[in-house]
């Protein structure tokens, strides 16, 4: 109980109650408010070419309206394929599938490139991972972060399409799989609100991999609220 719901209690005799926008427990401690401004949908891929995203042109192609990325051989270090524009709060909306290979994809966030780390477009930031090893990553930073995959592993599909929303307020971020939402967490890390670019991931392999992503919506400054739950 916080510091201001025990006075309450003590003035007027009862416990002053929030009631959370999810079923999944958060922490309520939210340091950084959702940020302000322009509520604008874009659709980010465009379907038929990589307008708007830059990465390595071996990787990642077009292929029957979907973004592929895929290697034929070992990729020493994640490569990503980087939106040209930067964002802090937003609603993502993305369909997504790992075609070949076990290892996982993910969506990246609230960070940068790093070309220091040995790749011109790998990404420091936080890692929205699909579908082996469901969960969160601190990409360059606290590697595995404590938030169960547990959620999204029920109701997500290994080797076919998942629907996916990414809900990015402040430093709370909000996940939905398949109509379900699996995330539901604070970043107490997170003090400023730096933009940074989209990310789709190719993970570091030895082995061959192919990875797919489409129908991929953004909304700036989104109000929260999961627009792809289903309902109870």
């Amino acid at each position: 109980m916080t510091r201001r719901y025990g006075l309450l209690l003590l003035v007027f005799g009862f416990i002053a109650r929030s009631v959370p926008a999810s079923d999944l427990p958060v922490d309520e401690n939210v340091t950084l408010a959702p940020q302000k401004g322009e509520s604008i949908t874009t659709e980010l891929f465009n379907g038929r070419d990589l307008t708007g995203w830059t990465g390595h042109d071996k990787y990642w192609s077009v292929q029957n309206g979907a973004i592929v990325g895929k290697n034929s051989e070992p990729v020493k270090v994640s490569t990503y394929l980087v939106t040209d524009e930067q964002y802090s709060d937003f609603r993502l909306l993305a369909t997504v599938k790992l075609a070949r290979s076990e290892m996982h994809s993910g969506i990246a966030m609230w960070g940068r490139l790093a070309p220091e780390k040995g790749d011109k477009y790998t990404y420091a930031g936080l890692l929205v991972m699909f579908p082996s090893g469901w969960g969160l990553y601190d990409l360059y930073g606290r590697n595995g972060l404590d938030v169960s995959g547990e959620p999204a592993i029920k109701v997500g599909k290994q080797h076919d399409w998942n629907e996916m929303e990414i809900l990015a307020r402040g430093n709370r971020l909000r996940v939905a799989v398949n109509g379900v939402e699996v995330v539901n967490w604070v970043d107490p890390q997170r003090k400023e609100a730096k933009p940074g670019p989209i990310g789709l991931q190719l993970h570091s392999n030895n082995e061959p991999q192919e990875v797919h992503f489409k129908n991929l919506k953004l909304t700036t400054y989104p109000d929260d609220r999961l627009v792809t739950l289903k309902k109870k």
